[in-house]
């Protein structure tokens, strides 16, 4: 990926030295008890095509809650162009930093562009939290062990970069393609807080049943891989990408679902209990984002869509 020497967003807050210290996930609930609408306008179309054949009853706050369950998605350290390997300090630290403001920022280019074309609305742009160990979030306090996530009551992003190099090691997936995947997917649920669906997710939760909750999860977190797609699909429009990099991301979409992930740690698999999707799922949706860059067609709600 050809990051290097390239725009870095200024929406980054580092929290590494200040000791507020606070995981890849889905987006977190609020301690309150709810989310903050994000107030969008003109964009009643689009929820209502994301929403068709949502069966109501189904609970939103399981995929919020689902980041209490554990995320199975941490980066690597920046590989391409000659990226370090440090997390959190030494001489690669710099570079993960810049690298990782690098992709925030191409996340601004595309979505900046794509929500006055498609929604006719502005992007509100997220801001990304670098942490160690801990940190405090509108969704209250966090630990590096549950994965970066987005908290929709503060529109924040939160990554301990620590991550990084387990992503590569315990899930296999190296490269800084796949890396940025994992800041892009975040990003994919600030896009779906924004446009409402987050929060109509929250309006709508109900009694549930374990299943019922897990089937909600997944599909947002499809949807988030989808419009990690979008990005990516931007990127490669711009000609950002070095070879091997769309391959990476693949990877990294495989290598992270349910039942890759349930058959490398207990030796078999148990649909009943997924959440974020299995390997083929989250392959065919990033997949489906890159294809055409176009957010209606990221619709994971519709019947026979997963």
């Amino acid at each position: 990926m050809r990051w290097r020497g390239r725009r870095e967003s200024s929406n980054v807050d580092d929290r590494r030295m200040t000791g507020n210290r606070g995981g890849f996930g889905g987006p977190r609930m609020s301690s309150r008890g709810g989310v903050r609408r994000a107030g969008i306008g003109g964009i009643g179309g689009l929820i209502a095509i994301l929403l068709v054949s949502l069966v109501l009853g189904v609970n939103p706050l399981a995929l919020l809650e689902g980041f209490d369950r554990g995320d199975p998605f941490s980066p690597s350290a920046p590989g391409g162009q000659g990226g370090g390997q440090s997390s959190v300090g030494g001489p690669g630290a710099d570079d993960m930093r810049r690298f990782v403001a690098v992709v925030l920022a191409d996340t601004e280019d595309t979505w900046n562009a794509a929500f006055p074309r498609e929604l006719d609305t502005n992007y509100v742009e997220p801001e990304l939290v670098l942490f160690t160990d801990t940190t405090r979030s509108a969704c209250g306090f966090a630990q590096s062990a549950t994965g970066p996530f987005y908290c929709p009551g503060d529109r924040k992003l939160y990554i301990d970069l620590a991550f990084y190099d387990e992503l590569r090691r315990r899930f296999q997936a190296p490269g800084d393609f796949a890396q940025a995947y994992v800041i892009a997917h975040e990003v994919g649920h600030h896009v779906q807080n924004l446009v409402g669906i987050l929060p109509r997710f929250n309006s709508i939760r109900g009694n549930l049943t374990r299943a019922q909750e897990n089937e909600m999860s997944i599909r947002v977190e499809l949807q988030a891989d989808c419009f990690a797609g979008i990005w990516a699909h931007d990127s490669e429009q711009k000609g950002l990408l070095e070879q091997g990099d769309i391959e990476e991301a693949l990877n990294a979409a495989a290598q992270i679902g349910d039942d890759m992930i349930q058959r490398r740690t207990q030796g078999y698999v148990v649909p009943e209990s997924f959440n974020h999707g299995t390997s083929e799922q989250r392959v065919r949706w990033f997949r489906r984002g890159l294809q055409n860059g176009k957010l209606t067609d990221c619709d994971t709600f519709a019947d026979g869509q997963l």
